[in-house]
């Protein structure tokens, strides 16, 4: 009989992530980071705080302005921090932003590990282009934390899916100061809108019946039923784990 490999590549999991339900969440994530950004860029631009009197100012705030901005995942409209004068321009727009492999799996891995302040300085770097200080890292970690941890914890009961398509890639990262392969677990439906869905990610040392099983655990717990079809390669520890946790599904 043969067997077909449904190998995950970098650009396959580029494409899933752009057309699944992440998507929006990236969105949101993109436009707290460099809106915060600008608004930083104000503060130094005047040198004082909101409200103070000092004779270093030099300029006055003036509310806001809506701009758009186009990226790989979409359009996204930004908040403009604006002046009196007129004279001051947020550098965002003078440097060219991207969202390249490195910045995706950046994103990626705040999802599956959580947000971390080593995450987020990388990820400000990527879009904003140079490091920024630490109490401002810290203050975007407080604010982004929610945000994925509202999409990592979301109710998956809230709709069937029908079909669910279940991989491993590995993936190279850094670790104790030296390189490592890790695998990581991905989970991929057809929604109700027949578009595509990531239910979740996970990250593990090796590929086996263990990880898959505890991976399907985290997603039954957050209310995925059993699916009509699961497609998967042949790994035998990932088949074993299908049939034990999605009783009936082909």
């Amino acid at each position: 009989m043969t067997q077909f490999q449904f190998n995950l590549n970098m650009d396959t999991l580029k494409e899933s992530v752009m057309n699944s339900s992440i998507e929006p969440v990236m969105k949101s994530m993109i436009v707290l980071i460099l809106n915060e950004y600008m608004e930083k860029e104000r503060d130094d631009y005047l040198q004082v705080d909101h409200y103070e009197r000092s004779d270093l100012r030099k300029d006055y705030r003036n509310g806001y302005y809506e701009r758009e901005m186009m990226y790989q995942i979409g359009r996204v409209k930004l908040r403009v921090p604006r002046t009196r004068s007129g004279e001051f321009s947020p550098s965002i727009f003078e440097k060219y932003l991207r969202c390249d492999q490195s910045f995706i799996m950046s994103m990626l891995e705040m999802f599956v590990n959580g947000v971390s302040t080593r995450r987020v300085n990388h990820i400000v770097q990527e879009l904003c282009g140079e490091t920024v200080s630490k109490s401002f890292v810290s203050s975007l970690t407080k604010k982004l934390d929610p945000i994925v941890r509202e999409w990592a914890e979301r109710p998956l009961n809230t709709e069937y899916y029908p079909y669910v398509f279940v991989d491993a890639m590995y993936i190279k990262v850094r670790e104790h100061h030296k390189v490592v392969s890790k695998a990581v677990y991905i989970a991929t439906a057809i929604n109700e809108n027949h578009s595509r869905e990531i239910l979740g990610l996970n990250v593990s040392h090796e590929e086996s019946f263990e990880a898959w099983k505890a991976f399907f655990d985290q997603l039954k717990g957050r209310g995925l039923q059993s699916p009509k079809l699961v497609i998967s390669d042949a790994h035998a520890g990932l088949r074993k784990a299908i049939q034990k946790e999605f009783i009936g599904t082909a």
